[in-house]
């Protein structure tokens, strides 16, 4: 029988975003704990976001990777679509970078290691995630690196280019900016390696290798990119230095893209691949264990100022249930009405264990 709501125990939560919350999650059968992430279903079709939603849907359940945070099981009911994937309860590396958390370069080196794993799975799964960056590196207890948020990540198939102008500016590739004002010929699975050479750059330094701004212009940037070089920290090891420069390269065609790649980089010769794999490596950087890795603000949230709190949600369907059944729901907006059994009929239910 069909996962559903009913099937966990709300834990607490843990944080939003652009789509909308998570929490803590225990499923009561297995008491295996997870992250469920819920997207109320009418503020999605308010702000556009079901293709979106759909999409992010569509990869999860495709894929499966030891450095990603995986999905388990997707379900809806009247108000919400839910998503249920893989609790990391040691932060994202943009909430430690705002701790002030001084990673070292082997810490980082490992990261590095993970990211690559990952990305080069994504490629062969013709995936381009599209939006790497400290924010979306996720650790677990033991301090290992998985990527998460497809929420803008698009398929290409077979010699495909991506166009649009997709990203968070500082992290995004400038053959993302140049196909954008020239119509170029597009972008490909490199954009992904020069996001992660930011963020590398950027988790090391704790600041970017190009001061870039979301109020930048698309003109700019690219001025930006043809004449400014970028400063590497002299403290910093010269074989480091000489892959972020592979990674930081302006024109994709020379720019590493791959595991291969990056195997033949002297900084990586030493590494294991294997042992990575299996996260063997021991990481340098391990999250406290005795707390939370998130702002305490959404716990209080959710429960004060939350006009639809996830605790009361069965209360809550049971009274508009008995509600829709004695009043003509006419008068609401037929448009949204119409919306949301479109949502209901093409929304993807997925059971990773089935």
């Amino acid at each position: 029988r069909a996962v559903n709501f009913d099937h966990f125990q709300i834990l607490r939560a843990i944080g939003k975003g652009s789509f909308g919350k998570v929490c803590i999650v225990q499923k009561r059968d297995t008491e295996k704990m997870y992250a469920m992430k819920y997207m109320n279903k009418q503020q999605c079709i308010e702000r556009d976001e079901v293709r979106n939603v759909f999409r992010e849907l569509e990869i999860l359940q495709e894929i499966e990777h030891v450095f990603l945070v995986n999905l388990w099981y997707s379900f809806q009911d009247e108000e919400d679509m839910f998503m249920v994937v893989d609790l990391l309860l040691g932060g994202d590396l943009r909430y430690h970078l705002q701790q002030n958390v001084q990673f070292t370069e082997d810490a980082v080196k490992l990261y590095l290691c993970e990211m690559t794993l990952a990305l080069d799975y994504l490629q062969s799964q013709h995936i381009i995630h599209r939006d790497i960056k400290p924010d979306n590196i996720l650790l677990d207890e033991q301090g290992h690196a998985h990527l998460t948020d497809f929420n803008i990540a698009t398929i290409i198939k077979d010699g495909e280019r991506a166009t649009a102008l997709a990203g968070t500016k500082p992290y995004m590739a400038p053959e993302i900016f140049q196909s954008f004002m020239s119509g170029g010929t597009g972008y490909a699975f490199e954009v992904d390696w020069w996001s992660l050479g930011v963020t590398i750059f950027e988790v090391l330094r704790s600041w970017r290798p190009y001061d870039i701004h979301a109020s930048n212009s698309v003109e700019s940037l690219l001025q930006l990119f043809s004449t400014v070089s970028v400063q590497y920290s002299s403290s910093w090891h010269k074989d480091l230095v000489s892959l972020l420069r592979k990674l930081l390269t302006v024109n994709p065609e020379h720019r590493f893209c791959s595991l291969a790649q990056m195997q033949t980089a002297p900084y990586l010769s030493d590494v294991n691949w294997d042992d990575v794999y299996e996260k063997k490596m021991e990481p340098g950087f391990v999250p406290n264990k005795g707390r939370l890795h998130c702002d305490p603000t959404f716990e209080l949230e959710e429960m004060i100022l939350e006009s639809r709190p996830l605790h009361k949600k069965k209360k809550r369907l049971a009274k508009n249930r008995s509600r829709d059944n004695s009043k003509d729901s006419q008068s609401e907006n037929e448009y949204l009405q119409e919306c949301l059994e479109v949502v209901q009929q093409e929304f993807m239910i997925f059971n990773r264990e089935k």
